[in-house]
């Protein structure tokens, strides 16, 4: 298919237009009283959002080129989204500060390159400023405060998701699920995690995350290679008698086997997942005996009394729930004999004081911190489907930044951080031309967030921004009460995670658009512009196989699994 291309000025002036269109579209939702914005859906109800980063993820612009800036410019507030899960929009409106200024100084003759080496050498003195004037939480007061304000200012989310990380601690694991009644409920349960994940992504049970969750499963322990079908048939037989979904733990699952397994999943014959053991060798089989001391159940082994075709009921473990992605898995609520797991516990801890100091030292540690893991399940329940949905965003945003406050502390809220850290620029950073141009760059982007919160929330911006240049580090502007002070001691702070990966996210898309002289793009026809109006990209989703001759089909299964 023929190109169209654009050069020089003319493609970054495309780029700037639909870099400041997606930002339009999300700068109002900053701040205490942000508004919010109503997403329509092909199918179902509209979705009402203020979340910075599912707003951008709905943009597409009819101008090929154009939309090319507005999908760099979602990067930032992707990437930020999936490492602190808050700041989205902060990097949205740093990023389009950033291109802003960054245009006008390359339209004077700066050269692009200079100016970007500016902008990151700017950049990284301003992270180190931001580490230095943060302040460490231990508290679940504070917790609270910054799980509230990442919930848009939900106390109650808050309170929950800081008692809930509080009781789970650093390493424990929390998973967010629709629950029956309407407001929030936590179940606390043990957990096992490891590293590797599913074989085959036919095998998950949500395609849109591609996550695979199986409620009350069976879990199989092997430690061996399973790659013949006529090997499982004799367990899967027994537990169809009891049908639940069943999770295989398997140095490999391969062949006709995996081939069988497939096609019954993806038919609904049988929901099954099947997850690489972890470690290797006799790791391996420590590994799957310390989950079967969790969840009940028998390893099996070249060394074992049984062959995994004398394999049933009785043989296999269970859990709560069980949840996997391409990369990692998670127990959670074993079904075993607790004084099982304890003397699981008690024999490794008296392993590892024979322990080689070291590696063997620090693997029987990990064992011993799987076994003793604490997770919790956080049910969420809303009247409708879209406040649902829009309660469940909230509080993986909480956890998030939450998670992101426990590990690196917080500083000033309201966009006070960044303001009061154009004062390290003037502090041995001693650039020249361009590159003093790129650092200035930078110094202008600082005062966006507050200016945003101020005028979204009715003050003059302006005047909010000279005040609060003029104050303490830790002093800015509450924008919900209409005053000045202490944001720290206000309660309206932000997890410095937060605040450094917005800084840097923002900073290094528009780096991107600012060293951008030439776009490639497929020429314009009424077939493709109707197809991206109607549906955005054209490659989103994963594609499902279907039952015809290209798919696995059952293996001798039996009619009860097709």
């Amino acid at each position: 298919m023929a190109k169209e291309l654009r050069f020089g000025a003319d493609a970054r002036q495309a780029l700037q237009a639909g870099v400041d269109q997606l930002a339009e579209a999300v700068k109002s939702t900053l701040g205490p009283k942000g508004r919010n914005v109503i997403l329509e859906k092909i199918t179902g109800t509209p979705e009402v959002t203020n979340d910075g980063v599912t707003i951008a993820r709905e943009i597409y612009l009819r101008d090929q080129f154009e939309n090319m800036g507005a999908q760099v410019l979602k990067e930032a507030a992707v990437k930020t989204n999936d490492v602190v899960g808050d700041g989205t929009t902060t990097a949205t409106v740093i990023a389009q500060a950033i291109v802003r200024e960054g245009l006008k100084a390359i339209g004077s003759g700066g050269n692009p390159v200079l100016v970007k080496r500016g902008i990151d050498l700017a950049v990284g003195k301003l992270v180190d400023h931001l580490s230095g004037v943060a302040h460490p939480v231990d508290d679940v007061e504070s917790l609270s405060r910054v799980a509230s304000i990442s919930a848009n200012d939900d106390e109650t989310i808050g309170r929950v998701v800081a008692q809930t990380l509080h009781t789970v601690g650093d390493d424990g694991v929390i998973t967010v699920d629709d629950g029956p009644v309407h407001g929030l409920r936590v179940n606390f349960v043990e957990d096992f995690e490891f590293d590797n994940g599913y074989v085959s992504p036919y095998l998950v049970t949500d395609p849109g995350s591609m996550l695979a969750v199986l409620d009350d499963p069976y879990l199989l322990f092997c430690a061996e290679k399973i790659s013949d079908v006529r090997s499982l048939m004799p367990v899967l037989e027994k537990i169809m008698r009891d049908p639940r979904p069943l999770v295989i733990i398997a140095e490999k699952v391969e062949g006709s086997a995996l081939q069988m397994l497939v096609h019954n999943h993806v038919n609904g014959h049988l929901k099954v997942t099947c997850i690489q053991a972890p470690g290797f060798g006799e790791k391996r089989i420590h590994l799957l005996e310390d989950m079967a001391a969790l969840c009940g159940g028998r390893v099996q082994s070249k060394a074992s009394a049984f062959a995994l075709e004398q394999m049933g009921p009785e043989h296999l473990g269970r859990a709560t729930q069980v949840r996997a992605t391409s990369e990692q898995t998670v127990i959670i609520g074993g079904h075993g004999d607790p004084s099982a797991r304890e003397l699981r516990v008690q024999q490794l801890r008296t392993e590892m004081e024979r322990a080689t100091i070291g590696t063997d030292e620090d693997f029987f540690s990990e064992r011993i911190a799987r076994l003793s893991g604490k997770a919790a399940i956080l049910e969420v329940g809303a009247p409708t489907n879209a406040e649902l949905k829009e309660i469940r965003h909230r509080v993986d945003d909480s956890l998030q930044a939450t998670r992101a406050a426990m590990a690196e502390g917080i500083v000033a809220g309201g966009g006070a951080a960044l303001l009061h850290a154009e004062k390290a620029l003037d502090d041995g950073l001693e650039l020249s031309g361009d590159y003093r141009t790129g650092a200035e760059i930078v110094r202008a982007a600082l005062p966006e967030p507050v200016y945003l919160i101020a005028t979204n929330a009715g003050y003059d911006g302006h005047d909010v921004v000279k005040r609060v240049r003029d104050m303490g580090v830790d002093e800015g502007f509450d924008a919900l009460e209409g005053r000045f002070g202490n944001m720290v001691e206000l309660g309206i702070i932000d997890p410095l995670r937060v605040v450094r990966s917005a800084l840097q996210n923002g900073a290094s898309v528009a780096g991107l658009i600012l060293t951008t002289n030439s776009l490639v793009a497929e020429e314009q026809t009424p077939w493709n512009k109707a197809l991206m109006t109607e549906y955005g990209q054209l490659d989103e989703g994963i594609p499902q196989p279907s039952p015809d001759s290209s798919t696995p089909q059952s293996l001798g299964l039996g009619p009860s699994m097709g």
